[in-house]
This record gives C-alpha cells, structure tokens and sequence, in this order.
C-alpha cells in the first residue's frame, strides 16, 4: 500500500495503475522493509485508490526510469554478489579473517579492490606518461601510489558509509555493511578513519612539496562526495573529480609540478571515464534510491543513459588523444587508445541498465580498460627512446656530411 501511494504520488493515477497491474500479474514486489526481493502477491485497497482526492503530480523527469523497470526486477539481486564472485580470493580472505577483524575490512571493501584500482590507474597513467623517454616509471612512485590508493579508497569508503549510515539498511545491495549491522560504532570507525588518514598522510610525505600540497587539497572533494549524493543528481561528478586527482598528482610527483596542458587533457579523460562507470554502477541501486532519497546521473539520465555514455566516451577518448600528442606518444599509446574505444563501445551497445547484475559486470570491466591504457603507456614511452635515438642519428649523420662538404672545398 505504501509503495502503491508513493508511485502514485511520483507518476500520477494512470502510471501507478498500470505499474501495479504489471507487478500484480508477475506477483513480484520489492520489500524494502527488509530489503529483500519476495515473491507475493500484490495487495491493493481499490476502494481507497479509486476516492483518493491527491491531485495527480507533474512527472519527475529525472525518475521517469522507474516505470520502465521491466522484468528484470527481480535481477536486483543477484548484483550484490558479482563483484565478490569476480574476486574470490579477497572474498575469501574477508570470511575466513578473525571476528575482530573482519568487520573493518569489510568497512574498507576488501573483498571488493575494484575501486582500488580504479582510483590508482589515473596515477599510474600520469606517471608512466611523465617517464623521460625510453625509461619505465618510476617503480618507487607507483608503489607508493598503489599503496595510496587502497588506504585512500578505504578512508573514502568509511567516509561514505558513515554520512550513509542512516539510508544503507533500505537499500538491498548496502544492508548488511558493519555500520548498518552495528558490527562496529560510529566511534570506531572514526577511529579507524584517522588512522586510515594517517598512514595516507606518511605516504603523501614521500612526495615533493608541491605534490603534498596538492595531494592534501583532495581531501575536501573525498569528504564532501557523500553529500553530493543528496542534493544533485551529479555526484559522479564529484566523484570522477575525486577518483582522477592522481592524473595530476602522479606528474607533479614526477617532474615537482604539473604540466597543465598535458595534465588537464587527462584528468578530463578520467573524469568522463568515471562518469561511464559509476552511472553503469548506479543504475543497480536506482528503486531503491528514489525510495530514499538519494540522487544520481542514472537518474538523471534514465533512458538516454546509454547516449549520456556515448558523449563521456567520446570525450574521454578525445583528452588521451590530446594528451598523448603533447607527450609525443608512439603507436603502441595510440594501439591502446584505440582498444579503449572499441571496450567502450561495445560496453555501452550491450548495456541493460534495467539488470543490476549487468551491470555490475560492465563496471568491474573496466578495470581492464585501465590496465590496457598503462599498458600502452609504458609500451609507448620506451618506443620513444628508440625514435629518438634515430632522429639523433640522423641529425648527427646530417652535421657529419654538412662538415665533410665544408671541409672538401676549403
């Protein structure tokens, strides 16, 4: 009856109508109060629906995807589960960790590194592009960046899921995270939170001045992101500002500063790149999200996702272009960029943003998406050497015969 109400008031009569008529004849409904998917049947109060004198409501354009949900409803959730089943060995690693300890690291996701990696391929692209030609990236820097990368990506989840707390037991994909179960205090995860900051902070202090500094300003982005979430529909903005700040740390770390014109085409990239994945990744929570109030580009975009991607794609691969000629790239750079687009094509042609499991799987794909960028990268860069070596030859050969010449009529 309630959800009867609520679909009433978003939709208007006719709408909320023919959504309970479709889940009435399928006997499927959605029981948040468990947050739980059930098969039952549909009860409905005609007598009370037919007398109700609320005034039909205008449309929300922004969750007009709610009634279109199909019949994938009952997919919801089976998503909860891909990424642990994509990563049995972590998984493993959480459920067989002691029982102290285990809720912490189910706090940090774990058992879920997909958003670790994420977070560092922006650096590891910005570094192996800041490498002196014909040399691999700095391995001490990346390690550091790895490593700043899973302790950043655990703060940013507790952050999150404390500010969160409150909506997490509604929502099926989020109900059982320790917060919600009280497995551990809000108290204990700020705790937990600073000294997660902490050792961010050690890592951060390996790095030149000016990296601190600029390492330290994402911090502001990290805290505010949650919020985001309840007052715009572009969190994943936020969120691609926030997950991408490596593309401009891991060359200040380099070189002591950034090179804006290189640093910015990529950092653009990476923002767009997050704005693809984490819409893909929203469209699995977007029943539950309207039901609590949370807002999202998968709401904003509800069946012009799939164009909405195709725009990000096509600028993402614009900024690797533009940032692979000002670095002077090679074949192998634009091989990978190549390969990018085609992954990102063919992600967004076979998306069903209506089956939660789908796209869970569309997000963890692109993982490979930054491993094959630094691939090329790297690949890339020591190809330049040998470019370089030859354009040197062929400058000194040029001089030699130049000499030759002036030497002979003289």
């Amino acid at each position: 009856m309630i959800m009867m109400r609520l679909y009433q008031q978003l939709f208007g009569r006719g709408k909320c109508l023919k959504f309970y008529l479709q889940f009435n004849q399928r006997k499927c409904v959605v029981n948040y109060s468990c947050n739980t998917v059930h098969t039952m049947s549909c009860m409905y109060d005609k007598h009370n629906y037919e007398n109700d004198k609320t005034p039909k409501q205008k449309k929300l354009k922004s969750i007009k995807i709610l009634s279109n949900i199909g019949d994938e409803t009952t997919e919801f959730v089976k998503a909860a589960n891909v990424q642990s089943k994509q990563k049995l060995t972590f998984e493993k690693l959480v459920n067989n960790s002691p029982p102290k300890i285990k809720p912490y690291l189910k706090l940090i996701r774990l058992d879920r590194p997909i958003g670790s990696w994420l977070l560092f391929w922006p650096c590891g692209w910005s570094i192996a592009m800041a490498a002196a030609p014909g040399a691999l990236p700095d391995l001490r820097l990346l390690s550091l960046f790895g490593m700043g990368a899973f302790i950043m990506r655990g703060a940013g989840c507790i952050i999150n899921d404390m500010w969160d707390q409150d909506i997490d037991g509604m929502v099926a994909r989020t109900k059982d995270r320790p917060l919600v179960t009280r497995e551990i205090s809000p108290l204990q995860s700020l705790i937990f939170l600073g000294s997660q900051l902490t050792l961010g902070l050690l890592i951060l202090l390996q790095l030149n001045l000016y990296s601190i500094i600029l390492g330290a300003s994402s911090l502001v982005l990290v805290i505010v992101y949650p919020v985001m979430k309840r007052v715009t529909y572009w969190p994943q903005l936020i969120l691609g500002m926030t997950f991408n700040w490596g593309a401009l740390l891991g060359w200040s770390a380099v070189h002591g500063s950034c090179n804006w014109s290189v640093c910015l085409p990529l950092y653009t990239a990476g923002i767009c790149w997050t704005l693809l994945y984490d819409t893909i990744y929203a469209h699995q929570d977007k029943v539950d999200d309207v039901i609590v109030g949370i807002k999202s580009t998968a709401l904003k975009f509800g069946n012009k996702t799939k164009l909405y991607l195709s725009g990000f794609s096509t600028i993402m691969i614009t900024g690797l272009l533009a940032s692979g000629i000002l670095t002077a790239q090679t074949w192998p750079y634009y091989t990978a960029v190549g390969l990018v687009g085609t992954h990102l094509v063919n992600q967004i042609y076979s998306l069903n943003i209506n089956n939660p499991a789908d796209c869970a799987k569309k997000f963890i794909s692109n993982h490979r998406i930054g491993m094959i960028l630094f691939a090329g990268i790297i690949l890339g860069n020591l190809i330049k050497d040998t470019k370089c070596k030859k354009d040197d030859n062929i400058v000194q050969k040029s001089e030699n015969e130049f000499t030759f010449i002036k030497e002979k009529q003289q």
